[in-house]
């Protein structure tokens, strides 16, 4: 439910909360109203978040239900909960009816199980069937994330016999620009546009009129393939599908905006070593779980490269150049690793890529390494002979910054697709190997070459 104002929007945090506080001192039901239709609710909601319990609650009951829905439906996890405990389950119910089933669900799934449980029971068996069967997927699958808001009629029918049927859901329903069309087992067997059962005479039957669904999503997949699917063939929907092939929901394109916003923030996350429910406003315990671990992994990862580092403690020591550059070439290293990493774990969120197709693409990253390497190390040995005066040292930095970057480049091509193969998150695992690859063989190279010619550098 979205709220559409015909003037110029405009809003502040300070000036909204100063009226909200005023509105409740003064108990005004017409100024709670005209916040509502003068701001977003999902600006309410963020000036919401910070009113007290009972001030949230003497708001909220200045407002009608289908204003508290719109508010429910915008809300963060933990404000929706703050408020609905302070309705009953009867006027829940009434507030839900204001609400799409997608969002109820949402809802339904951070309460806790005994109030659920009375909240679906006390519902009409249709909407309680429908909304336990959106619970019973993940929330992170296509079935978590569908609308069943959406209108499908019998093959069999005839136009005027789907025109009475479409003036009777209509009302009730998100989308109705497209009918979907089904067997008498509610299989899936295509899809017209509303225009065509408009200009159609009467007496057509449906299955005149029926074009191919290319494409649909099976609810227990992963609500990242809905995205690939919405994302790349630039779908209006995506149906949503049992194994049977009945439909049971669909996706939109508008749904699928806020699912990608999500992927990209977990990745986003977890590239970083961050759980992917950690906010900014998370307590300090809650931070110190989803931190540590990955922190713990790096240490033993920074270790392995320090064991490195001191298998050549004695020609640093004789050369205390090395022990100023070497931190160049680890550092270059990972940054090109980096840039494709980047690359590929946008590819394989996109659903582009896979390790069986695309692994030939190494040769590229092998050449933009001989290359890009070549480049920094000549600029970096050129920079090394003016401060030190060695040209061998330079020459020594150059060679270790083009095999650094290859190794860099081929690493932050595979490591992705090998974990995405094998079902582990690219975008957790990946960064951490890549930092510990690039540094070890970084150091291990570079230092490896300096002891070769350590008789030159002295």
């Amino acid at each position: 439910m979205v709220q559409e104002h015909e003037y110029e929007y405009s809003y502040d945090y300070d000036q909204l909360l100063e009226e909200l506080k005023d509105v409740i001192f003064r108990g005004d039901e017409a100024g709670a109203r005209r916040i509502f239709d003068e701001y977003h609710s999902v600006d309410i909601d963020e000036v919401l978040e910070d009113v007290d319990p009972p001030d949230l609650k003497f708001f909220l009951f200045m407002l009608d239900f289908e204003s508290v829905a719109n508010l429910l439906e915008n809300a963060d996890e933990d404000l929706q909960l703050e408020m609905i405990r302070f309705y009953s389950d009867q006027e829940l119910i009434e507030i839900f009816t204001y609400m799409v089933n997608a969002d109820v669900a949402d809802l339904l799934g951070y309460v806790p199980t005994q109030r659920r449980k009375s909240l679906l029971n006390f519902m009409k068996k249709s909407d309680s069937n429908t909304l336990q069967m959106i619970l019973s997927y993940d929330e992170d699958s296509a079935g978590g994330v569908m609308t069943t808001e959406f209108i499908s009629l019998k093959e069999n029918l005839n136009v005027r016999e789907a025109l009475l049927k479409i003036k009777d859901i209509a009302p009730t329903t998100e989308i109705i620009e497209s009918i979907f069309i089904t067997d008498d087992y509610h299989r899936l067997q295509g899809v017209v546009d509303l225009r065509e059962i408009l200009v159609a005479p009467g007496y057509t039957p449906l299955s005149d009129l029926i074009e191919e669904v290319p494409f649909f999503v099976y609810a227990d997949e992963d609500q990242e393939e809905a995205a690939n699917l919405i994302y790349k063939y630039d779908l209006k929907y995506l149906p949503v599908v049992n194994k049977n092939r009945a439909i049971l929901g669909v996706i939109t394109s508008e749904d699928i905006i806020e699912v990608m916003d999500q992927e990209y923030s977990e990745d986003i996350l977890a590239m970083s070593g961050v759980s992917k429910d950690e906010e900014y406003d998370s307590n300090f315990l809650e931070s110190l779980k989803s931190r540590m671990p990955w922190l713990i992994v790096n240490l033993f990862t920074a270790f392995l490269a320090s064991f490195v580092v001191s298998m050549f403690e004695s020609t640093i020591s004789q050369v205390v150049a090395l022990a100023a550059a070497m931190p160049i070439v680890t550092g270059m290293g990972g940054n090109a690793g980096n840039q494709a990493l980047s690359v590929v774990l946008t590819s394989i969120a996109r659903g582009e890529m896979t390790l069986v197709d695309d692994w030939p693409l190494i040769i590229k990253e092998i050449v933009l390494g001989i290359f890009n390497g070549a480049v920094i190390g000549i600029l970096t040995g050129a920079i090394l002979f003016f401060r030190y005066h060695n040209i061998f040292l330079g020459l020594i930095i150059f060679a270790a910054m083009v095999l650094n970057m290859i190794i860099a480049g081929i690493a932050g091509f595979l490591l992705p697709l090998l974990f995405d193969h094998f079902k582990v998150d690219p975008a957790i695992s990946s960064p951490i190997f890549l930092t510990t690859c690039t540094d070890i063989f970084g150091f291990f190279i570079f230092l490896g070459l300096a002891s070769l010619l350590l008789d030159k550098l002295v």
